[in-house]
């Protein structure tokens, strides 16, 4: 059987191809005084290692200028809200993680975020169960997209992500994966089932939450058409493995925040400083680390 040992999500449907014609491309407005000012904080990737994202997939990103030209996902009046879908029976300390996770994301797209109502197992049916080759349940991941996700009718909705406390797999000859997506339906699905060494308890619980933090805003980042960031340490980095999303930051970069305020026309230094708070309530502290160096940029 072939082993998936690491793949953080599977792509279904991938954000629109770069534009090749660089005559074609309306010119955008020069960068604001703040992205030139935390651009300074931008630290450039270390040549891949055997087995890391870069090694095997050969991206050529995409410039502001061709994402800034590109069709991709604005917020308006009438969808403007991402949810949060939990999927199963959470213990207390997941709930406390599902919830920080909406603060989060709400912080980090300036967007509010709601958490609906838990969705029980039962709603994953017999045939899109199995028991996989660790000897546990696993759901696939694909009908919870096809059959559960796409099927709610949000008010105004913008995009949706579900969280689940057992184990997924894509297909039958793979053995796992973290989650999947579909960018185009702008729906996805994680586990936090292997997101933790051991509990959720103390140490365990801050690493597991980061790692939530990473994938959540990364996929949603996809959403709303940001690619695979090539140029510096981002969260918008691919990854291969729990060991690469651990060694990349939970920071944007500085043209990945570019791109996405141009959508979502927030408010840039309201935004740094609500993050810098969170990363500070929560013990994060490499966040708070990257936070401040940005607040020390545009001061």
């Amino acid at each position: 059987m072939k082993k998936l040992l690491f793949v953080v999500f599977v792509v279904l449907f991938a954000c629109q191809s770069n534009k090749k014609e660089s005559s074609n491309l309306k010119p955008a407005l020069p960068p604001a005084p703040y992205f030139t000012d935390i651009k300074t904080n931008d630290v450039k990737l270390y040549p891949p290692g055997p087995g890391d994202w870069l090694s095997t997939h050969k991206e050529k990103g995409k410039s502001f200028e061709q994402f800034y030209n590109s069709k991709h996902l604005i917020p308006t009046k009438e969808n403007n809200i991402i949810y949060l879908q939990p999927i199963g029976q959470f213990n207390s300390l997941q709930v406390k993680q599902i919830e920080l996770v909406r603060e989060y994301l709400e912080i980090f797209f300036q967007l509010k975020t709601k958490t609906l109502n838990n969705v029980s197992n039962d709603v994953v049916p017999k045939h899109a169960r199995r028991i996989g080759p660790e000897e546990h349940e696993q759901f696939l991941a694909g009908f919870i997209l096809d059959s559960v996700l796409k099927k709610e009718k949000l008010q105004n909705g913008i995009a949706l992500m579900a969280l689940t406390e057992v184990d997924l797999y894509p297909k039958t000859e793979w053995n796992y994966v973290f989650g999947l997506a579909s960018y185009r339906d702008r729906v996805a699905v994680s586990s936090i089932y292997r997101l933790h060494d051991k509990s959720l308890q103390n140490k365990d619980f801050t690493l597991c939450l980061e790692r939530l933090l990473k994938i959540c805003s990364h996929e949603i980042g996809h959403m709303f058409g940001l690619y695979h960031c090539i140029a510096a340490d981002c969260v918008m980095n691919g990854t291969n493995s729990l060991v690469e999303t651990d060694e990349h930051t939970l920071r944007l970069c500085s043209n990945c925040q570019r791109k996405l305020q141009s959508g979502i026309k927030y408010n840039n230094e309201k935004r740094l400083t609500e993050l810098e708070k969170y990363f500070n309530r929560n013990n994060l502290v490499k966040g708070v680390e990257l936070m401040e160096k940005d607040l020390k940029s545009i001061q």
